[in-house]
């Protein structure tokens, strides 16, 4: 997921941008916002496909009402297959959501301590990430650890690592980005760390964890942790512009289909998720939404309290500016007062 700082500088570039630089793809983004607003959300899929979006999946889950499921453009453009509301996409930093629930049933548990450190976990790393000393797990989850990024690597994405060894080395003996707690950077190594540790833990893969813990008691059926696990048919397929490939067999992680991130969300948002004790120790360390990003995929997942309604949006087109990244979340916002509108007729 883009991270804060490139989301500020994103907007203020589109904010401050010359005549001269409206030429190019800003143009976009303006009339997306200017447009009239479409009567329902499907229409507004629609017009989120005219402005050069592949494909589009959107679950909706309000209070007192059924789901509703809408979709728009291509399940797979080569195949001509038109987009289907049920496929699996990749949810990329959505997942960490999990994680965090995860790191939270097994510190509930005591099997866990947010208050220890990198060298309780993972002594082996004492020298080779600065202050390990001072970071602890609640810092990880919180991205305020100073860790560099593995995936801010120079070209990480033209060749993604493929392990647990391989991400880690692209970070060791680099000087912090900050002290630990002194300030706040959205970093994958966290999360990166935080899995092993579990997996350390628990003598298995967390992703097991997650799925007794979190996904069996929901039922949800349609998560998964890689693409191994999935017939790639039903992968929603993923473009980048200036790529020529379609992208849905590079692996990056967890899968699932909106409505499972829905009921998952709203589980989460709503407590049932948890067991005595766990939603406080939860809200102490991470938040209730998210968005996920990687090469042809971008997600996002959040409860809007005042329709009392879970949104999922996954958007399978992506682009090296991440202006689709800003485009989309117009098209979210739209979404959102569609809903309000439809509510208030």
């Amino acid at each position: 997921m883009p991270n804060k700082q490139t989301k500020r500088i994103l907007k203020i570039g589109l904010i401050t941008a010359s005549i001269g630089s409206l030429y190019f793809v800003p143009w976009l983004l303006v009339k997306a916002w200017i447009l009239p607003l479409p009567n329902t959300v499907q229409e507004q899929l629609d017009e989120a496909i005219e402005h050069g979006f592949d494909g589009v999946v959107v679950y909706v889950d309000q209070a007192g009402q059924p789901p509703k499921y809408f979709a728009s453009g291509w399940h797979d453009r080569e195949m001509r297959i038109p987009a289907k509301p049920q496929a699996l996409f990749k949810l990329a930093s959505i997942s960490k959501l999990y994680v965090a629930v995860a790191v939270t049933k097994l510190v509930s548990d005591g099997r866990l301590s947010l208050d220890k450190t990198i060298p309780d976990y993972l002594p082996e790393l004492v020298g080779r990430i600065e202050n390990a000393e001072k970071i602890t797990l609640r810092l990880m989850v919180q991205h305020r650890s100073g860790i560099p990024n593995f995936t801010d690597t120079p070209n990480f994405w033209a060749a993604p690592t493929q392990s647990y060894e391989e991400s880690l080395a692209l970070i060791l003996d680099m000087p912090a980005n900050f002290e630990p707690g002194k300030d706040y950077e959205y970093c994958n190594t966290n999360y990166l760390l935080l899995s092993k540790i579990m997996d350390e833990e628990l003598g298995y893969d967390n992703f097991q964890f997650i799925q007794e813990e979190i996904l069996t008691p929901l039922n949800l059926n349609n998560t998964f942790s890689s693409l191994s696990e999935v017939n790639i048919d039903d992968v929603m397929s993923g473009y980048h512009v200036g790529h020529p490939f379609d992208l849905k067999t590079d692996d990056h992680g967890m899968l699932a289909t909106a409505e499972d991130v829905g009921i998952f969300l709203r589980a989460l948002n709503d407590g049932s998720l948890f067991k005595p004790g766990e939603q406080e120790i939860y809200s102490s360390i991470y938040e209730y939404k998210h968005a996920g990003w990687v090469p042809g995929y971008q997600s996002f997942a959040e409860y809007h309290e005042d329709l009392d309604a879970v949104i999922i949006e996954f958007y399978s087109t992506t682009d090296p500016k991440l202006y689709n990244w800003n485009l989309s979340e117009i098209i979210n916002n739209r979404i959102v007062k569609i809903l309000k509108e439809q509510e208030g007729s």
